[in-house]
Parts: C-alpha cells; structure tokens; sequence
C-alpha cells in the first residue's frame, strides 16, 4: 500500500456521473499520475491518498486510489500553494503570497472566522474579502455535503445537484421529504426519491410518498404515449406501485389540484375523469388554441389559382389527379391543412405542387419532418432543403428561463418571441409528432404563416406521448384532404398494393411470386433466426444494392423468442463478432463493440454533435440525438471512458460509459421504433405472440418502412391473423377534445 501527500495540479478527466477521476499530483515537486473515485475534488487541494503503485500499458506508472483525504494546508508554503493555485476565484499566485506574508499559520482561520480582516491585504476590498470568505465557506460545505450524500448511496452527479438546488438546506430536506427532489430536480424520479426515504426512515404511507407517487405513475403513462390516465387507473396503478390501499390515495387527488399539481377534467363519454398531470393539460390545451389561432382563411380567386396550377402541371410534367389539386387549392387559401393518405397515393407529387406554387409567388417555404432519416428523403424527392423539426427550431442546450423552457430541460431558440422566417411551412410524417414538439413548433409560427402538415394517419402513433395527426383529423375542426388513388407506378409494388390491403382488412396472397413482397415459411424460432442471417448477410444486399447494416429486422416484440433482446444478441454474433482488433465495452447484459450497429432510446436534448472533414477539423457542431436515431460505433476508449458513435450525416456522439444506459443494439427493432425512417430493405419475423402486439397497424407500419423489398419470415397463419386484428392500443389523449371546447 502506498501513501502520498499532495496538490492536486491538474484534472485530466473527470467523470461526473460516477467521480472517476485521472489527476496529476505534485509531491514534493514531482507529478504523480493518479485514477480513482474522488467524491468531490478541484486543482489546488491538498489530499492524502492511498492505494496500489500500477503500470499502466499506455500511461505508464499511476497510483490506483482506494481511499484518500483532503487535508487542510498547515504550512505556509502549502497554503499559498493552495490559495494561488486559483482554487479561490479572485485570488491570484502574487496575492497568495502577500495573503499568507500577513496571516501566517492563521490564514486559513482568519479567513473562516474573521474575513473582514482579508481587506488589511493592499488589493482586497471588504467586498471582496466577503466573497473569498464565503467561497472558501461553500467548499467546506460542499465537501461535506459530498460526504453526507454518498452515505445514502446518491451517485456523484447527483449528489451535485442536489447540492446545487438546496444548498444548506438539503439535509432537512432529505430527512423531512426526500419525495421533494423529484419534483424539483430533472432526472430525479419516484423510484430514486423512494429508495432514499426508506434509507432516511420515512413511513411507506407518508402523504409526500403518495403524492409523489400518484405523480409518478401520470408520468409513467407519459412514457407510453398517454397524455392523462382516467381516475380509475390511475388510483389502480398508484396502488400497485405504493402497495397502498385505494382509500388513503383518494383524499389526495384534491389537495393537488389546489397545488396545481394536476388537472382533472370530465371525459365526454360520461361522468368518468380524466387525471393529468398539469403540465400535459396546457401542452394540449395552448396546442388547441394555437391551432384555431392559425386556421384561418384567404381569399385568392380561384380562377387565378386555377391558371397557376395548370401552368405548374404543365411544365413540371406531373399531371395531379382531382384530390391532389384540391390539396394546392386548400394550401393557397387555408392557414392550416392537413393532407393525409397511405404509400403511393401521391403524397410527394402533392408536396412538390405546391412547392413550386408558393415559389411562383416569390414565397419563403420551410420543410421539416420530425427525424434526420426523414428530412433527408424529404429533401430528395423535393430538391429543397429539409430540416430535422428540432434544427428548424434551432433547438439550444443553453439554460432557459421559465418561459422559454420546453421538455426534458431542452429549449428552442425559436418562438414566439423569434418566429420562424417562413411564408410557408410545410411538416412531413405528422404521425410521429408528439404533444411537446407541436407545441414547440406552434409557438415559432405567427397568425398568417400556413403550415401544412402531410402524414399517414393509419400508421402507428408518434412514440412520445399524445396521438396529435389523429386528433386533429378527428376533431373536424381544420381542412383535411385525404389521398385515395394509388399512381400506376406505385400500383406496380406490392408494398404499396398489399400495404393497402392490409389497411383495408383484404386477406394476401402470400404463395404469389412477387419481386418485392417476399413471404419465407419458417415453423419455429430458430429456422426463422437462421432464415433472417442468410437473407441480410447474403441474399439480399446484392438484391437491393445495399450494405447489409442498411437492411432492417424490425420485430413486434422486445421478449421473447423473436424479441430483440434475443435477436440481437443472436445477430451481433454473427454481423460484427469478437476480434482482437475490435474494442468492447460490457454493461449490464450487453456488450458494446467497436462496428456495432446501435440505437438511440431516449430523448437527449443535452448531448452535443460534431460533423468532421477528411481531416477530422469539425465543420459543423449542434446539439441532441432523439429517441430512434441509428448509429455505429466507431470507437471506445477506455481510458476517457468515452464512446464514440456515428449518426447520420456522420454525425459523432461521444457516450461517457456511464451513457450507454441511452443506447442498445440496433440490428433489430421493434416496428415501434422504424417510424418515419426507411431502408432499402426490411425483414420482419412472423410468428405468435400476444395479440394486443400482433395488430394490424403494426404490420402495415412496417411494411411501409421498406423502399424495394419486404421480406416476410415466419408462419402465414401468424401474419394473416395480424392483418387481420383491428384490435388497437388505446392511448389516452385529449387534444381533441380541448380543440372541439374552443371550436364551440
């Protein structure tokens, strides 16, 4: 064991999740490298650490930490070592020394208990003798803070804020309401908060764990698309989680409606309630209204919109059938439309018009959809520009007053304070959108803007919470065109032809040979596993002309046999097995490796983006990588405990390894997660599974995924029983009811 006395000169890196930390130490004049898990530490303190002397292959000799303290300078030369080291902002090497001339041994105790004597020194002000005395007050309090936290097992960065958000005053709130942390610290949720009230010792029927715990489960139905719960769920579900009876829950509900906790509202279908947490209640309720404000009328003669139109038909050389010119007519003289119709209805063709109408009138369009994948076929079938929805808005990892906040901590610098440049905004694949970013993206568009919004409403719903396009299509308060006629180009894919069979409940012909619909009949698990593995790493690369990561396995289920938990375990085994010249990197259950195709499973609105040239000099730099985003690995170092992982765009995330929780394997997905993109080719498993999964919506999301094949593998029983389940998921969303309460 080896024991070392000395300044801490410089953080090389430091891991604020967990307090992994590499530091050079100066010991008597020499530097010491040492790693280790240091609770709270800056440049300029005094520790004594012990440990093991190690040699590492890349670094060289290092002390491994195992404990240490950070010790109080008692000497003068350590003290102003200390003080000069810039540990104490204000305080520079010179007037260190002259601090330390003055006070001696005592400059640590004048500084706690008389530092208005600081001011003595030539150079400090009684201001800022004040402000030194409290700084070096804030880092004994912040040490010890770091101390006492850890005691209850709270993780390093959130023992910081924590500490932040409270100051003195987190201990009695950890003794009194620990349930208080996941109201006001981000990250911070019922089942963190409840682990440390049990270690604090609070009663399991305490009235904060109930209403934290009412709280929590509306934001767990967040998470799977709901906006609200009805009452009697939500007191069900509360009582599950609590193992509290129903009872005791019930007195609650009222007291946080009173706090402005919750709203509650009664359903249109009867006297039942709807409980939302409030939040999600003025997201729908400013969306509804925001909408009205938009859908306004104008008032162009149709006879000058008929002699445009005829003259963009005629020299673009795409002649529009009647429904897809009433859209151009509706998009003239509407300040909102929606235009909603399957594959091959002609959705782009009709994009494009009125494109090119607007741009005859000397317009400025905008066009965004709500992935990068779909932006960047936007752009493709346009020829203009198209945005990710969040670059549109210019989304900002910056702190936000409380106005401009939005989501998950995330912010956009473009609202109603700084809308939008556009005379026209036009948004494609609607049905991803969710309740927050069409809220963020009404606040950035001004009364007299058209937005028009194109989408496949019978495609599953956006993966965040609310069922936006379906709402305001069945509201019928804003014009809808809905494209029915399949285009001969498309009438000759059966993607397109059986995707619309499947929509209209038509049974399919899975014996017919078809060059882009292909059905594999596979009687178990494994022979369909085995199928797959030949069809993406052998068959169907050269068929479509792509690599085999571009080609897609999208499953109906995480579990189970064909989940992709077990898919893809199963498909990393073979697409990018183990190689001494492939890094890994294990967490959990899942090992990470350098080539890996993975996932992005969260919303990050935080985590910045960098796109290099040839030279690796970064050209271009943002921030946020979404729920669904797709990426490979492209290298993992051990040392930095970073992960660096290439988007589209080439995109590169770098991952601390304490941010892989953000990420899983990707060479399969569950249909959930294939919205708005699209592949060469994908290749989904049929087989039994739980018919709430097995849905018809399901499958037709699916195969609309795929550009030039679709390859089915499995039992014809299992696919054409899921074709044939109308049966879908009931997601509890009141945007359409708060639209029909401001449109009577």
């Amino acid at each position: 064991m080896a024991v070392v006395t000395g300044f801490v000169e410089r953080i090389k890196y430091r891991n604020e999740d967990n307090g992994y930390t590499v530091l050079s130490l100066n010991v008597n004049g020499e530097e010491t490298a040492a790693v280790g898990t240091f609770h709270y530490i800056s440049e300029g303190e005094l520790v004594e650490a012990s440990g093991q002397m190690t040699v590492h292959p890349v670094y060289g000799e290092q002390l491994t930490v195992e404990s240490y303290e950070i010790k109080t300078p008692e000497d003068t030369l350590s003290m102003e070592r200390y003080l000069g080291s810039g540990a104490i902002k204000g305080i520079g090497a010179a007037l260190a020394s002259r601090i330390v001339r003055r006070f001696k041994k005592d400059t640590f105790r004048i500084m706690e208990e008389e530092p208005e004597r600081l001011s003595e020194i030539k150079g400090i002000s009684e201001k800022m003798a004040m402000a030194i005395a409290e700084q070096v007050q804030e880092k004994k309090e912040m040490r010890q803070a770091m101390m006492f936290l850890q005691e209850y097992g709270i993780s390093m960065n959130l023992a910081v804020k924590i500490y932040q958000q409270y100051g003195p005053k987190l201990y009695s709130v950890l003794r009194e309401n620990p349930y208080q942390l996941a109201d006001d610290i981000p990250g911070v949720g019922f089942k963190a908060a409840d682990e440390i009230a049990q270690k604090v010792g609070i009663f399991t029927d305490s009235d904060f764990r109930i209403r934290c715990g009412l709280l929590y489960t509306l934001l767990q139905a967040v998470g799977n698309g709901h906006t609200y719960l009805p009452r009697e769920e939500l007191l069900c579900q509360a009582a599950e989680l609590l193992k509290t009876d129903l009872s005791l829950m019930e007195k609650h509900l009222m007291d946080m409606q009173i706090d402005k906790k919750i709203v509650v509202k009664t359903l249109q279908e009867g006297e039942r309630q709807a409980v939302y947490a409030a939040q999600y209640y003025y997201l729908e309720l400013n969306t509804a209204r925001m909408l009205h404000d938009l859908n306004i009328r104008g008032e162009v003669p149709s006879s000058q919109i008929e002699k445009r139109l005829s003259k963009i038909q005629s020299q673009e050389e795409f002649p529009l059938d009647e429904l897809q010119a009433e859209a151009v007519r509706q998009a003239v003289n509407c300040g909102l439309l929606i235009i909603t119709g399957g594959p091959g209805t002609g959705k782009t063709t009709t994009i494009n018009a009125i494109i090119r109408f607007f741009e005859q009138e000397g317009m400025e369009i905008l066009l965004a959809a709500p992935t990068g994948r779909a932006a960047k076929r936007m752009a493709e079938t346009t020829g203009c520009e198209a945005r990710t929805i969040h670059r549109l808005l210019e989304l900002s990892g910056g702190v936000a007053e409380e106005k401009g906040k939005t989501s998950g901590g995330m912010r956009f610098e473009r609202n109603e304070e700084n809308p939008l440049d556009g005379d026209v905004v036009i948004i494609d694949e609607m049905s991803m959108v969710d309740i927050h970013l069409i809220h963020a993206l009404l606040r950035a568009i001004t009364v007299g803007t058209r937005l028009i919004l194109v989408g496949d409403v019978n495609q599953l719903p956006s993966v965040g919470p609310g069922n936006v396009l379906r709402d305001m299509i069945e509201s019928r308060a804003f014009p809808v065109v809905k494209l029915t006629k399949i285009f001969r180009q498309a009438a000759e894919s059966d993607i397109v032809v059986n995707a619309h069979r499947i929509h209209g409940g038509e049974r399919i012909d899975l014996a017919k040979r078809s060059r882009d619909f292909l059905f594999i009949r596979r009687d178990s698990p494994d022979a369909i596993i085995n199928a797959m593995l030949t069809l993406v790493q052998q068959k169907l690369p050269g068929y479509v002309d792509a690599k085999p990561f571009d080609i897609q396995i999208m499953t109906p289920m995480r579990k189970g046999a064909l989940g992709v938990e077990r898919l893809n375990g199963i498909l990393q085994s073979f697409l990018n097995p183990p190689s001494p010249d492939k890094k890994e990197k294990e967490v959990g259950q899942t090992i990470y490796r350098v080539g890996d195709k993975v996932m992005q499973i969260k919303n990050n609105y935080q985590i910045e983006w960098e796109i290099r040239n040839r030279f690796q000099i970064p050209v271009d730099k943002g921030m946020g990588v979404f729920n669904g985003d797709i990426g490979i690995i492209r290298e993992i170092n051990d040392f930095a405990e970073l992960v660096t992982v290439e988007f589209d765009e080439g995109k590169l995330v770098e991952y601390s390894f304490k941010q892989l929780e953000e990420l899983e394997l990707a060479y399969a997905i569950t249909i959930h997660k294939s919205q708005g993109s699209e592949y060469p080719a994908v290749v989904i498993p049929v087989y039994s599974g739980p018919r709430m999964l097995m849905t018809r919506n399901l499958i037709y999301t699916a195969v609309t995924r795929a550009r030039k094949c679709v390859c089915l593998v499995g039992l014809a029983g299992a696919f054409q029983e899921m074709a044939g389940n109308c049966m879908e998921q009931r997601r509890y969303s009141g945007l359409k009811a708060r639209i029909e309460e401001l449109k009577d």
